[in-house]
């Protein structure tokens, strides 16, 4: 018999549901379940005394048991869950549950779980509907990223995770033992992101997962999370990958506010606010001369060729004072601050970060293509050793290209005001490896 999800039930002869037990009322003559599934909730109610064997699989039911449920549904003005109710004819517990060890959320006499603990018991922690919410929503993210990508011919692709030397700076990466040598876990798909651009491809993007060795406690560092990476060639300048990514995210935000915005106001207090128009850029150096003026925040010296954290901060007010837009692209870094395979114009990074609620969710630029100029910007910062397997890929002919990479955690959280421990399936920091 095919299953009906709970919130797809309606009168019927016969429908079959499988769920959660959400909760249960056993009186003497008349039990109540409140059975529970992806989709929804729905009531099963039992009159006792009249199939032994009903009597007998609702007696052993404990919150969070796992039943199968046949019967008939009956839709009734009284019954406020749903309108409908199922007089079941067959019980099936599947799995009965212990006492629960985390409270996952506040109820009467009990607070709620800290994060730590409920992470603890993820399993458990996931059931509730926030945090299925959260992965519906996240899933409507991507798959509206990947559309609009692949409608602009993008291909997708899969980049390995294990590489042959530490990528970029070399710093903040995981060194594993493979076979007789050492590996490390690739901090993104950089590398080879552009070494699809050499091969041709001109457009690709790629979602997997990404590894940074950093010790930071702090709501939206994890030291592994989903990127969102993407790559282009024959662009003219770093504007027009800029312009991409503001188009991506809108055509995004634009599907989840369809989909789920009146859901994500109701439970998590916070409106998905589709961008229109363009989003607003600004030099790095002329943002700090406007935060001065206008908050009194002041930037340390030796930090003015990179964005600090309080200015993020502070650029969210800025931006929406000036420009009513949650979004802001920062321009024009010390070359210092920036990876080595950007490309310079005079000096300066053709190159920007995206800011997203006082947040900084992408880092994009015009990468360095010409073979000559890329060696010696390595060589610079003394990496030629390490990247040479990388500048290879240059020697022998590639497009001028750019892109950006996203997270799709940091993503998520900022979307739903919740930190990186909430909004990750299982969350990865330097003190945590289980579950």
């Amino acid at each position: 018999m095919e299953r009906t999800y709970a919130a797809h039930v309606r009168g019927a002869d016969s429908v079959k549901v499988c769920g959660f037990v959400d909760t249960i009322r056993n009186k003497s003559k008349m039990a109540f379940i409140v059975l529970k599934d992806i989709t929804g909730r729905v009531q099963v109610t039992v009159e006792k005394g009249e199939n032994p064997a009903l009597d007998e699989a609702v007696n052993q039911l404990t919150p969070d048991s796992v039943i199968t449920v046949i019967g008939k549904a009956v839709e009734s003005e009284y019954v406020k869950l749903g309108g409908v109710e199922i007089y079941p004819r067959e019980i099936v517990v599947e799995s009965i549950a212990a006492p629960l060890p985390i409270d996952r959320e506040a109820r009467k006499g009990h607070e709620r779980s800290s994060i730590d603990q409920r992470i603890d018991y993820r399993w458990i922690d996931l059931r509730t509907d926030a945090n299925q919410l959260i992965f519906k929503v996240q899933t409507v993210l991507v798959e509206a990223m990947r559309e609009y990508l692949r409608a602009r011919n993008f291909l997708e692709i899969h980049t390995p995770k294990l590489i042959g030397a530490a990528s970029e700076s070399g710093a903040d990466v995981f060194e594993v033992k493979y076979f007789d040598r050492n590996a490390y876990l690739a901090q993104s798909p950089q590398f080879y992101k552009q070494m699809a651009m050499a091969s041709g491809l001109e457009r690709i993007f790629e979602v997997g997962p990404v590894f940074r060795a950093e010790k930071s406690f702090t709501s939206k560092h994890t030291t592994e999370f989903s990127g969102f990476d993407l790559e282009m060639s024959y662009i003219e300048s770093y504007e027009d990958v800029m312009k991409l990514e503001q188009e991506l995210l809108t055509a995004a935000l634009k599907k989840v506010k369809e989909q789920y915005g009146e859901e994500i106001a109701r439970v998590f207090g916070k409106e998905v606010i589709v961008p229109e128009g363009a989003f607003p850029v600004v030099k790095l150096a002329d943002l700090y001369d406007a935060l001065e003026k206008e908050f009194g925040y002041t930037c340390p010296a030796e930090e003015r060729g990179d964005l600090t954290t309080e200015a993020e901060h502070l650029s969210y007010d800025w931006a929406m004072k000036h420009y009513g837009c949650e979004f802001l692209f920062v321009t024009d870094y010390d070359a210092e601050k920036r990876a080595f395979y950007h490309m310079r114009k005079d000096g300066v990074p053709q190159g920007y970060d995206l800011i997203w609620r006082g947040v900084e969710i992408t880092t994009g630029a015009q990468r360095e293509h010409r073979y000559d100029v890329l060696c010696a910007q390595a060589a610079e910062k003394g990496l030629q050793d390490d990247v040479k397997f990388y500048l290879e890929f240059f020697k022998y002919g590639c497009p001028p290209h750019g892109g950006f990479g996203l997270g799709i955690d940091r993503l998520t959280m900022l979307l739903l005001g919740l930190t990186i421990k909430e909004v990750m399936f299982i969350f990865r920091g330097p003190n945590r490896l289980t579950p």
